[in-house]
């Protein structure tokens, strides 16, 4: 599930006004982090995860493991967010920021 430059433009721009939904810190990728990340694309597709972890080389290992792990795609890393996207089943048209900002 590649995205093209031109849709990954478009979500960073949406993805601007957006907070961070989950917060992953010292203990990890808990299984309820996990939950959590899955049941927020589920609901809103394009996220925004922080990573309150100390060191860059293992930040950038969890964001990537959690992208496998929920079936994501990384759009942008800046700092400690991430900005990731999953296309949802059914998307809900109140809650997906994706059919909001159209």
């Amino acid at each position: 599930m590649s995205l093209k430059p031109e849709q990954k433009k478009h979500f960073r721009t949406i993805g601007h006004g957006l907070n961070p939904i989950v917060t992953v810190a010292s203990k990890g990728l808990t299984e309820a982090v996990q939950l959590e990340t899955d049941r927020a694309l589920e609901d809103h597709e394009l996220i925004k995860v922080k990573f309150a972890v100390g060191d860059r080389t293992v930040k950038k290992t969890m964001i990537r493991e959690l992208c496998d792990i929920v079936e994501a795609e990384l759009v942008q890393e800046i700092g400690n967010i991430a900005l990731i996207y999953r296309k949802a089943l059914k998307p809900n048209p109140k809650l997906s920021n994706l059919q909001r900002e159209s």
